[in-house]
């Protein structure tokens, strides 16, 4: 594990004034500069309380079943013994593989009160990409939904596994596959078929029969919690490692920022986004636990008839979302059928919502969608607008409390008010550094301690943020990262290919489309083949869109193919 980064968490947390901090004027009446850092929980201390306070309350609705606080703890023993029984002990790491299912919220839980660390991943990854981040983490434990075990299996000649947790749809919930059915369309297809050793596998509900109580794992602040990936530079996944302290901070900074303290009031917050994201892990389902809410989770949002339908039985007070979704609700012809009216807030984030986009949307529910920034090193929230927010303003927002934000010029020097720079950050929320990448952890510190996002920003004179630029080469799809040398690496290993250079280009719907510029060797290879090739190595959002064919690519003196000359050639779709 590679050292500490260098920062001062503790004096970001003390009190400051205006004068270094001028947006704290714009706060809402009753939320404080900071929040008490120092008085700070574990997580596994945080679901311990919500569990006991609110036993009987709904932790988790999904296919039309709920599960309370109490059978979310008593599952999540459950789980944690078994995963000790099995030789599971504090610090090692578990990979989660699973779309939004009620054992997801359950196996979060049970990895920390082991005492182990998540490892978050897409359920739809291809077997490379699920087998990179295994090795990369060390896992030795994985929990993946029974429709997805075939990734597994095609990866395990690559990975060294102890303990393969394989989960239905319903677990956690009791339902059996008709009531899944009904629920959840995307579920129907049969159960891809696949051979793993049954020595390695265990059902999810088999491993909750365990009649013996977890051994108590003593976890401390700043102990790892999570290692969320995001992508590389040099096309290879990197870990954000994530303590108990950092998130626990986010969700208390975000809590307190939008009011959401009185626990006698009962919330529900919308989760289509899914947990394996940071957003929707610390936005929807650790908010809701911190507070006594619900999460309702939406297992497969792009089938929209099933997401609307769903939402058309529900009475919700909260949805976080990415401008893609918002979008699809709002073009949806039977959105009528859903009552808005018990909507608190409604949180944007993961990429820029568009402002047609949140005009619609206010036009529809009565509710300014409250954008928000953070990043999966940031856990991940550093700006939001207030939740006061009457309009959608096309800004970041302000920095949360006990959040310091620095826009750095060129040589690390910050800027005047109005003026561009690269956004930098300080806070208790900002991570402890990339997991055995000390180099890539050192590049992305300033001098003087401040995280560095690698976006353009510009602050106004009272401190509110817009983003207007990005320095890197990352891709933003409907907020999920796409880093070009990742694709670039799987569409030149096509044998039809001589060189290939990717980029990221406008799309109305999903913010960003990756798009491919291709020199081929074998001229009877077509688009259509590469990104069918494409599609056995990447997930789908890394596919590209667009594959453009050139006679050759253009390029430096040295040889460096120029990214922002093919982005200039790119038309907008």
């Amino acid at each position: 594990m590679n050292a500490s980064v260098t920062m001062n968490r503790d004096a970001v947390g003390a009190p400051g004034g205006s004068a270094t901090r001028p947006w704290l004027a714009a706060y809402p009446p009753g939320v404080p500069g900071d929040i008490d850092v120092a008085g700070l929980k574990t997580l596994t201390e945080l679901y311990t309380h919500s569990i006991a306070a609110f036993a009987d309350r709904t932790a988790v609705t999904c296919f039309g079943s709920d599960m309370t606080y109490a059978e979310l703890g008593r599952q999540a023993r459950a789980l944690a013994a078994s995963l000790q029984a099995d030789g599971l002990a504090k610090g090692d790491r578990v990979a989660i593989m699973l779309p939004n299912v009620p054992s997801y919220p359950v196996a979060i839980v049970a990895v920390h009160l082991a005492g182990a660390v998540v490892v978050n991943m897409n359920p739809l990854y291809t077997s490379r990409e699920m087998a990179a981040q295994v090795q990369d983490s060390g896992a030795r434990v994985l929990i993946v939904l029974e429709n997805f075990a075939h990734t597994v299996a095609g990866a395990l000649d690559e990975i060294d596994l102890r303990r393969v947790v394989i989960a239905g749809p319903g677990d956690g919930l009791g339902l059996k596959g008709q009531a899944i059915n009904l629920a959840s369309r995307h579920l129907r297809k049969a159960v891809p078929p696949y051979i793993l050793p049954p020595g390695l596998t265990i059902r999810f509900a088999d491993a909750l029969k365990t009649k013996t109580a977890p051994q108590p794992v003593p976890v401390a602040p700043d102990d790892l919690a999570f290692l969320q990936y995001t992508g590389g530079t040099t096309g290879v996944a990197k870990a954000a490692m994530l303590t108990h302290r950092n998130v626990a901070a986010n969700v208390e900074q975000s809590v307190t920022w939008f009011d959401a303290m009185d626990t006698n009031r009962v919330r529900v917050m919308v989760t289509a986004l899914p947990l394996y994201h940071i957003f929707a892990l610390t936005a929807c389902f650790l908010f809701s636990v911190r507070i006594g809410g619900s999460c309702l989770l939406i297992p497969n949002p792009r089938d929209c008839d099933g997401f609307v339908k769903t939402l058309s039985r529900a009475r919700f007070t909260s949805i976080a979302g990415v401008n893609t979704l918002f979008n699809m609700l709002v073009n949806h012809p039977k959105i009528g059928t859903v009552d808005f009216s018990n909507l608190d807030f409604v949180i944007g984030g993961g990429t820029a919502v568009q402002s047609a986009v949140a005009t619609r949307w206010k036009a529809l529910t009565g509710r300014a969608i409250i954008e928000g920034y953070g990043l999966s090193e940031t856990s991940p929230v550093l700006c939001a607008n207030p939740n006061t927010l009457d309009e959608f303003s096309g800004t970041i927002g302000f920095p949360l409390p006990s959040t310091i934000v620095s826009i750095r010029d060129e040589e690390g020097r910050p800027v005047p008010p109005g003026e561009r720079g690269e956004l930098c950050a300080q806070g208790p929320q900002v991570m402890r550094g990339y997991w055995n990448r000390p180099d890539e952890t050192a590049r992305s510190m300033t001098a003087d301690g401040y995280f560095r996002t690698g976006d353009v920003a510009v602050m106004s004179e009272g401190g509110e943020v817009k983003i207007v630029d990005r320095l890197k080469d990352m891709i933003l799809v409907s907020g999920f990262n796409v880093y070009p040398n990742e694709v670039e690496d799987v569409m030149a290993s096509h044998p039809g290919v001589l060189e290939c250079a990717v980029v990221g280009s406008p799309h109305a719907e999903t913010g960003e489309m990756v798009v491919a510029h291709v020199v081929l060797k074998d001229q009877t290879v077509s688009t259509d083949d590469l990104r069918s090739y494409a599609r056995t190595q990447l997930t789908g959002y890394k596919v590209p869109r667009t594959v453009v064919l050139h006679d050759a690519l253009p390029k430096t003196n040295v040889g460096k193919v120029l990214r922002r000359v093919l982005r200039d050639d790119t038309p907008p779709v």
